[in-house]
């Protein structure tokens, strides 16, 4: 069933080499260009017909009343509602432990510099809705702007036909559930648009004002608008499929390496599942949970078509010392690591969006529950970038603050340097200061 790449022996930097979707965002940029040019310029008439084009909903209002978000939780089902807030807290007690806290260091007497951690004053939160619905995500997206201090918290999301043209109950139950009342019906690149320049609706109250950050998981189109956004307003990442890298060794338990491939390729037909190993021998008795558990899922044609993809597939290598190296090579967006000592490979992974150490921490605890973020950098991304935190929404900010025998001290230091860059005026800034 999984392709096979045999790295066995190979030298080579393996980032070439192992299984990767290929999707071209610089394409998908220039095809929904015109769609963010026109939320732009016109605002909800845009939005409403985009939305109707790409979702085959017609909307009559940007902005979900805040009766119907009260509604939703009302409604929702007590045991996903227990399992909403036990996520709430698990992810708010993680996250509380993120925020970074002011610093003021004295660099000379009578010469300080204070770094303080300042939020943004407005975040879109996008949480999709196209093969799967994603309350989940408004709880990772949500909790930590809150506990960063984001006083403007906006959540979009795409409009459901099941749902009267609102988005779906149990998003409206999640953003209850954290006190969001700002929510819009709105999906896709239209919607990343709408945050990012803002938009009128219907009436004064529909209007959605322009946002600093959008963040948020979503399709290449959700993905391509945000690159376009980039610069107008601070983006989180550019996200794509979903990933599962598991490093795993004999000792692997089949049953569990298979189960967790299965359930990141559940996502989407893009969705990549990968597992690299030194053992052949697990390999076979993987294949053979994979046959007996394909056929026994919910969405088995979805998840077949992502297991059998170019995306997805067995690297075979000839130990874990060169394992551990091919996944630093792939930064997986989640990535698992099933071997004796699990641990200790564990902390010595350089590059993946989340780690799951051992038997016991599979990715389906840290997409709900584990008190770990779920937004996740995808695509190699984790290479040098990180997931949602706290730390997205803040900004660190220099206060400098020098007396003046502190400003003297270092008078003809700035000249100097000043002066060796032909900026002449920097120097006679500081000098002006000291004149008769």
């Amino acid at each position: 069933m999984l392709n096979r790449t045999d790295l066995r022996g190979s030298l080579r930097d393996p980032r070439g080499l192992l299984p990767r979707a290929r999707l071209d965002v610089s394409e998908a940029v220039e095809q929904i260009r015109p769609t963010v040019e026109a939320v732009h310029q016109h605002g909800f008439s845009a939005i409403a017909e985009a939305t109707t084009r790409f979702d085959g909903v017609t909307i009559e209002r940007l902005r979900v009343p805040k009766a119907a978000i009260a509604a939703a939780a009302e409604t929702l089902d007590p045991q996903v509602r227990d399992a909403l807030l036990e996520a709430i807290r698990r992810t708010r007690k993680v996250h509380a432990d993120q925020r970074r806290q002011d610093v003021t260091t004295q660099v000379v007497a009578g010469g300080t510099v204070t770094e303080r951690w300042v939020p943004v004053s407005r975040v879109g939160l996008y949480v999709p809705g196209g093969l799967a619905l994603y309350p989940s995500t408004v709880v990772m997206s949500v909790v930590p702007a809150q506990e960063a201090g984001v006083e403007g918290l906006v959540v979009a999301s795409p409009p459901q036909k099941e749902n009267g043209g609102l988005p779906d109950s149990r998003v409206l139950a999640a953003c209850a559930l954290l006190g969001v009342d700002e929510v819009y019906g709105v999906g896709g690149a239209q919607a990343i648009a709408m945050l990012g320049y803002g938009s009128d609706g219907v009436d004064e109250g529909d209007r959605c004002e322009p946002v600093d950050i959008i963040t948020g998981p979503g399709n290449i189109w959700v993905t391509a608008a945000k690159r376009l956004l980039r610069g107008t307003v601070g983006i989180d990442a550019e996200a794509g499929p979903t990933e599962i890298a598991i490093l795993a060794d004999e000792t692997a338990d089949a049953r569990h390496v298979a189960a967790d491939l299965i359930s990141q390729a559940e996502h989407d037909p893009l969705a990549a599942s990968v597992l690299v190993t030194d053992s052949e021998e697990l390999v076979a008795r993987v294949e053979a949970e994979l046959t007996r558990q394909v056929a026994a899922t919910k969405h088995e044609q979805r998840v077949l078509t992502a297991l059998t993809g170019e995306q997805s597939g067995v690297v075979l290598v000839g130990d874990l010392e060169q394992g551990l190296r091919v996944v630093d090579a792939y930064a997986a967006e989640h990535l698992e690591i099933q071997t004796r000592d699990a641990r200790q490979w564990a902390m010595r992974v350089r590059n993946a969006g989340a780690v799951f150490v051992g038997a016991w921490s599979p990715v389906s605890l840290g997409d709900y529950m584990a008190g770990s973020n779920h937004v996740l950098p995808t695509a190699g991304c984790a290479r040098h970038s990180s997931g949602l935190s706290v730390q997205s929404f803040l900004r660190g900010i220099h206060v400098v603050e020098y007396d003046e025998a502190a400003l003297r001290d270092a008078a003809d230091h700035v000249v100097a340097l000043a002066n060796a860059e032909d900026l002449p005026a920097h120097g006679d800034a500081v000098r002006a200061r000291f004149s008769a």
